[in-house]
């Protein structure tokens, strides 16, 4: 895909991947439209990228999609729809705080719900809706929960509508690894193969211009974890549980 002129927006814009994503994309002559939680973020990022629109929105508040969604109605067709949004909180599962995994149900699994039901109609016919699940919803992970949970449910949802929406959507899942970002930098353990939030957003757009559902990176530990996941549990938890 030729990115310039291109009607795109990006849901979880402010920060991170989805930052990286709308300057690479500015760069490139993309026409932008930018949302996130942090108002004040986001129309600094869209003063950046020259012309972008910023429409504030939390996922955790589906009547601010809504509303988003009524507005674009009136609007020419979008090329692409990128969701990137999610809360990062993971822990073991003895130790989890109820409210900030219901935080995280809300916006990594229920929010997305809602962009996959009301996004698509936005789109033109051969648009990209791009949802961004992780690596970590590959398989369970000691200390991954309750994040790691909602991705499986995100990677689960965007395998079902790359079946329902084809062929008038092209849907995509990204499923990235570690990632330089403000929530990994709270991470203590170590992190292997990691990139920066620039690698992966080129890494994204690489994907997106190719044929093919699974956008995932940095590869060399993403095709580990797949091979890990296409293992027998058998074999498969006896390797997930060294890494406690």
């Amino acid at each position: 895909m030729n990115y310039a002129s291109r009607r795109i927006w990006i849901i979880g814009a402010s920060a991170g991947i989805g930052a990286a994503l709308a300057r690479a994309l500015a760069g490139q002559g993309a026409q932008l439209i930018l949302s996130a939680r942090d108002g004040d973020a986001l129309e600094a990022l869209a003063a950046e990228c020259g012309g972008a629109q910023a429409r504030p929105l939390d996922l955790a508040q589906p009547e601010t999609l809504g509303a988003v969604v009524a507005q674009l109605t009136l609007e020419a067709p979008l090329d692409a729809i990128i969701c990137t949004a999610a809360l990062y909180d993971p822990g073991r599962v003895a130790d989890i705080d109820p409210m900030r995994a219901e935080a995280m149900v809300r916006v990594n699994i229920l929010g997305m719900l809602e962009v996959a039901r009301l996004c698509p109609p936005l789109l033109r016919d051969g648009g990209q809706l791009v949802l961004f699940g992780s690596v970590a919803g590959y398989i369970g992970l000691p200390g991954g929960q309750p994040y790691s949970a909602t991705k499986a449910a995100v990677n689960n949802l965007a395998e079902t509508l790359a079946i329902e929406l084809a062929p008038r959507v092209d849907v995509r899942l990204v499923c990235p690894g570690f990632v330089q970002t403000r929530l990994t930098a709270r991470n203590t353990f170590a992190m292997p193969a990691i990139i920066t939030a620039e690698q992966a957003a080129e890494s994204v757009l690489r994907g997106m211009q190719r044929r093919g559902f699974d956008i995932h990176f940095p590869r060399r530990f993403t095709l580990a974890m797949k091979l890990i996941r296409a293992l027998p549990y058998a074999l498969s938890l006896r390797l997930i549980r060294r890494l406690r």
